[in-house]
């Protein structure tokens, strides 16, 4: 998926007459491109009447969709907003984040919390990124035990008991050693959860089966562990953010018991 920019569109331009009132609505979404998210709300957008103007705003994946409406007849315009947003909702059920002006750290935080279960980080490619939009929300530390910034195949191997084998047979940017960084973390910091990730951020790194942009993410929940092989594109900036957006939806699903397993995929 190729949504790393910020962008923005508009639909609607009636004109607010300042005794109207005004109502706002938001969900945010994971996972889809500008041309993905285009083609999919095209008939949502042309329903919508004069007065509500839809806003999207999208960076490394994290998309906002925001619904502004103004009408003097406030039980109308609340009752109209309101069935506006529950569509957003049913469109994008699987990929929705949050209704709420937050951001993806702070809905995992919040889950976590809500079920009295902690979690802990080993990263590679991601640099300790995810530990840290984790930890920029005040209360992290009643969840959030410790991250491992495991760069080296020797850290790998000696701090998380990832298999020497398994590194020089499958690379260190393979399904097993995200899968055995994410159990190694999860078992040093003694967490019900966490979260792994290798990969090539860029510029340089990348070859002709493992291009620049290639991470393996996984995710543990109470002894479960899926993984997953994503391409991002952008600069290193960009892919270490949508690697670290991605570990965090992963493990958000995992906990709302709405993840699917990623069809198998052979990297060797």
């Amino acid at each position: 998926m190729k949504n790393k920019a910020n962008t923005e569109n508009h639909t609607g331009n009636a004109p607010v007459s300042t005794s109207d009132h005004k109502e706002e609505r938001l969900i945010t979404i994971y996972g889809y491109s500008d041309d993905e998210l285009a083609d999919i709300i095209r008939h949502f957008r042309k329903q919508l009447p004069d007065f509500v103007t839809m806003m999207t705003k999208s960076s490394n994946l994290i998309t906002k969709i925001l619904l502004t409406g103004s009408h003097h007849a406030v039980e109308l315009l609340r009752f109209k907003m309101n069935k506006f947003q529950q569509q957003l909702i049913n469109l994008f059920d699987e990929d929705l984040v949050t209704t709420d002006h937050k951001d993806i750290s702070q809905v995992l935080g919040e889950l976590l919390v809500e079920r009295d279960l902690t979690v802990s980080c080993a990263e590679s490619c991601t640099g300790g990124n995810i530990a840290h939009r984790i930890t920029c929300n005040p209360g992290s530390s009643t969840f959030f035990m410790g991250s491992v910034v495991s760069y080296s195949n020797e850290v790998k191997a000696n701090v998380l008991k990832v298999s020497r084998d398994d590194l020089g047979r499958y690379g260190a940017v393979s399904k097993p050693v995200a899968e055995q960084m994410a159990q190694g973390v999860a078992r040093l910091m003694r967490t019900n959860c966490s979260m792994a990730t290798t990969g090539i951020a860029g510029p340089d790194g990348g070859t002709k089966f493992k291009p620049v942009g290639t991470v393996w993410i996984a995710a543990t929940y109470n002894g479960k562990t899926v993984a997953e092989l994503k391409h991002f594109s952008g600069n290193r900036n960009q892919v270490i953010e949508s690697a670290t957006n991605h570990a965090m939806f992963m493990l958000i699903k995992l906990l709302r018991n709405s993840y699917r397993l990623q069809e198998e995929i052979n990297d060797d």
